[in-house]
């Protein structure tokens, strides 16, 4: 079965197939290869026991996929959700095979989750839950096997404890995972790298269109490592952070908040609501239909869909998080004129970074942070005038000119490496 006659399936791994078949048609990918990028390579199951603290036994099942390796080891970000089930996380995996591929690092694509919240859990459960998962996942993971790294609902102490589970079989081996704290062989910039990067690869958008983006109204949907990282860069770069919102709500202020106390108030363990500034508290829904330059979706997938599509007001989406857009949303955006910068681009930086921290490992020499900015830059800025040259010369989406490119280079790997 080819992928462009695939069976619809359910959101958000029917997005994700309806993308690639769009990219297939336009680079006429053969019929072999995209049978054997239709599905993925490995896909593993875990029962994840953990006993409370008050003695009661919670059973969370875990999930690893491993989509496509053709060009290196498989690379992606691990979730505590409660709805990280398994067709969640084959969708991301395959995304992060696009991503990598379109980003031209040296890895394939991978995810993977616990379907639980964590919010419930102690910091002594949290700990015995990340460590039962690795050493349930860790006949299949490796430095240069599968490498994890942190996601919705992880971070570098997570990935701290996954490398120190996973080490005490196979030998302390940082190169194991990314995303850790730098004490542990984590690399200076790589927390800020996700946020950070998008506003990187916005930038070199804004000089290709004519923009300047000082003064311009920005929009962000969801403030954790992300979202705020995204909002100290624009408003570095002068940009209007008109408003901020979180799992409590939203923030607005049409002539600027104050990101630093939103920040901070964050940092405290507040919600964005809780911050010492001036603001008007607007809904979720609100922030969406805000009139601004550029709205950054940075929470979870399916924020923007074909019911509120045609009630944004923003001339740019950029996708902070993976699949915030809906593909009929994206087809609506498309004729409106609206510009979207696709996740496997605008959020790159994360796995960019994981990248950078990945070869420090291996090397055991650590960069300073003003090399790995640098290099984050130049590694974005390459991808994004591939993207806008491809969208340009073929007068497509800038979503289909990055699927089509990185589909084409996997399928490169795939038909070299023989195994088709």
């Amino acid at each position: 079965m080819s992928i462009e006659n695939a069976t619809p399936v359910p959101a958000p791994d029917a997005a994700v197939r309806r993308y690639v078949a769009d990219a297939a048609r336009a680079i006429q990918l053969p019929g072999d290869v995209a049978e054997v990028l239709e599905t993925s390579y490995r896909e593993v199951n875990v029962q994840v026991p953990l006993r409370r603290d008050d003695g009661s036994l919670l059973v969370a099942q875990g999930y690893r996929v491993q989509h496509n390796g053709a060009r290196g080891p498989y690379k992606g970000g691990l979730r505590y959700h409660p709805e990280a089930d398994l067709q969640e996380i084959r969708a991301l995996a395959a995304l992060m095979t696009w991503k990598t591929a379109l980003l031209d690092l040296p890895f394939g694509g991978a995810k993977g989750g616990i379907q639980v919240d964590p919010t419930q859990l102690s910091a002594r459960e949290l700990q015995s839950l990340t460590r039962t998962f690795a050493l349930s996942l860790s006949h299949v993971l490796g430095a240069y096997r599968d490498i994890p790294a942190p996601d919705v609902n992880t971070n570098a102490q997570v990935m701290a404890w996954f490398m120190d589970a996973y080490s005490s079989r196979h030998g302390y081996t940082p190169a194991a995972v990314t995303g850790k704290p730098v004490e542990l062989g984590g690399a200076p910039g790589r927390e800020p790298a996700t946020g950070r990067g998008l506003v990187y690869v916005v930038s070199a958008a804004a000089r290709r269109w004519g923009w300047d983006l000082a003064g311009r109204r920005v929009v962000i949907e969801g403030f954790g490592n992300v979202g705020s990282w995204v909002a100290r860069e624009f408003a570095a770069l002068g940009a209007r952070v008109i408003a901020v919102s979180d799992v409590h709500g939203g923030v607005f202020n049409d002539t600027g908040l104050d990101v630093a106390g939103l920040v901070d108030a964050v940092a405290r363990g507040g919600s964005v609501r809780d911050a010492d500034v001036a603001f008007t508290p607007i809904s979720g829904e609100e922030l969406l239909t805000l009139d601004c330059d550029v709205l950054v979706p940075a929470a979870l997938g399916g924020s923007i869909t074909a019911a509120n599509a045609t009630s944004i007001n923003a001339s740019v989406v950029a996708e902070g998080a993976n699949h915030p857009v809906t593909p009929d949303a994206d087809s609506i955006l498309a004729d409106r004129g609206v510009r979207v910068i696709p996740d496997i681009l605008a959020n790159g930086g994360g796995v960019t970074g994981s990248y950078f921290e990945w070869t420090q490992n291996i090397q055991q020499f650590q960069w300073r942070e003003e090399r790995f900015n640098t290099e984050l830059r130049d590694r974005l800025e390459r991808a994004h005038t591939a993207v806008a040259e491809y969208a340009e010369s073929n007068g497509c989406t800038y979503r289909l000119a990055a699927y089509a490119i990185a589909l084409g280079r996997v399928g490169s790997a795939v038909r070299t490496r023989g195994y088709i």
